[in-house]
């Protein structure tokens, strides 16, 4: 039996947030794949942690700059290695490639930071988003990142063709692979419902400035329709967002959903004035897996507009999003078809029965020869040999300094 080794910031949380969602998507290809899985991460098991031994996979606790992570990774010998972000790919790519050299290594990009970098930056500056600001420090981090890896999983067609066409990364360390979903709808009817919905950690800066967008928002909308609520969930809720809560104006903040299903299964309608982001939005998602229309921003529909339908409505105009989500709310025929569109939308563009042979086919034909695909990156090893170098002996120091 094959072996696979994750290493990750954090372990895996499904419940509160897309990428806890995208890396249990990920775990499922590979034990689909028959592989042995074994978690790596330097953070604690969090109380809204997945639990990954009921599932099969072996968890490790590791350290930074110590020796025991390469120790650790010789005795599990794995074929592949998979890290969860760049920035585990910075801290432990160097001694992967030390202690297992010929363990292929992928890189889940979850999404583009720097993207997300850029246009938090251009929105705060009141700026288009640039190349100049696309090409900050965390771009140079990221993509550095990416041609070290043999291969990298990019989640949205857009983010793949930023990469490829403006920074001229080959497409053959790169595959493109959204987040999944398969349609779970709900049988509660358009009369069956009430109330408006927001989802979103609120650790994720995009999903609080979203929450501030709807207060502002939602006045407009309640005038419109007095017996409406908006229900706000997230994990990780701050004081500051609590607070927002106001039952008379029917701004209820809940924090984290235990069930997100039930949570879906009585809304009517998914609000999402995300301002700004990268990725994919899984609140998205989870509207069309669980048939709940949305009004978005074109940030938020991003990667998921492809098929040329929507589940409701995009729009960047603030006047015309409280229109629309009034619209949605009282249209029953167009909530219908809003709700079918959505099926479509997973159908076409988020099948699992697409995804998983062509990664799976990908991957064994890499490891097949892995020299001969490494050699065709020169840059990537170029990038490779000097990070080993400097990091390597950056972090035996530390090392060394901390036994004292």
């Amino acid at each position: 039996m094959k072996t696979l080794v994750v290493i990750g910031t954090i372990f895996p949380e499904s419940s509160s947030s897309a990428a806890g969602v995208r890396m249990r998507q990920l775990i499922d290809f590979f034990k689909w794949s028959k592989y042995t899985i074994h978690f790596l991460s330097t953070s604690p098991i969090g109380t809204q942690s997945d639990n990954l031994p009921d599932a099969g996979i072996k968890i490790h606790i590791i350290e930074l700059n110590s020796n025991s992570v390469e120790d650790l990774l010789c005795a599990i010998n794995p074929e592949i290695v998979l890290f969860d972000r760049f920035i585990s790919e910075e801290q432990f790519g160097w001694r992967v490639a030390s202690a297992v050299p010929e363990a292929l290594r992928i890189l889940d990009t979850e999404d583009l930071h720097f993207l997300r970098a850029a246009r938090k930056t251009a929105l705060q500056k009141q700026l288009p988003v640039s190349r100049e600001l696309l090409q900050n420090e965390i771009a140079k981090r990221e993509i550095a990142s990416i041609l070290r890896c043999d291969v990298s999983l990019i989640i949205s067609s857009y983010e793949f063709k930023l990469l490829t066409n403006v920074f001229s990364l080959d497409q053959t360390i790169l595959f493109y692979m959204p987040l999944l979903a398969q349609p779970s709808p709900t049988n509660n009817s358009f009369s069956q419902r009430v109330d408006f919905l927001s989802v979103g950690n609120f650790r994720h800066d995009p999903n609080w400035q979203t929450v501030l967008k709807l207060n502002a928002l939602w006045p407009k909308i309640r005038a419109q329709l007095p017996g409406a609520n908006l229900h706000v969930f997230g994990a990780y809720p701050p004081e500051k967002a609590m607070n927002l809560n106001n039952a008379t104006k029917g701004f209820l903040v809940h924090g984290h959903a235990q069930n997100l299903e039930k949570v879906y299964a009585t809304a009517r309608v998914l609000l999402a004035p995300i301002p700004y982001g990268a990725g994919l939005k899984g609140k998205l998602i989870d509207s069309m897996k669980y048939g709940v229309p949305n009004v978005t921003t074109s940030v938020g529909a991003e990667g998921l507009d492809q098929a040329g339908i929507w589940n409701g409505f995009i729009t960047d105009d603030e006047l015309d999003f409280v229109r629309k989500a009034i619209t949605l709310y009282e249209n029953e025929n167009l909530w219908n078809t809003s709700r079918l569109n959505g099926f479509a939308i997973i159908e076409k563009a988020l099948n699992v029965r697409e995804f998983y042979p062509k990664l799976h086919d990908l991957i064994y034909k890499i490891l097949l020869d892995l020299h001969a695909h490494r050699q065709k990156n020169f840059l990537g090893q170029i990038l490779s040999h000097h990070t080993l170098q400097s990091t390597k002996y950056l972090s035996r120091w530390i090392e060394a300094k901390n036994k004292k």
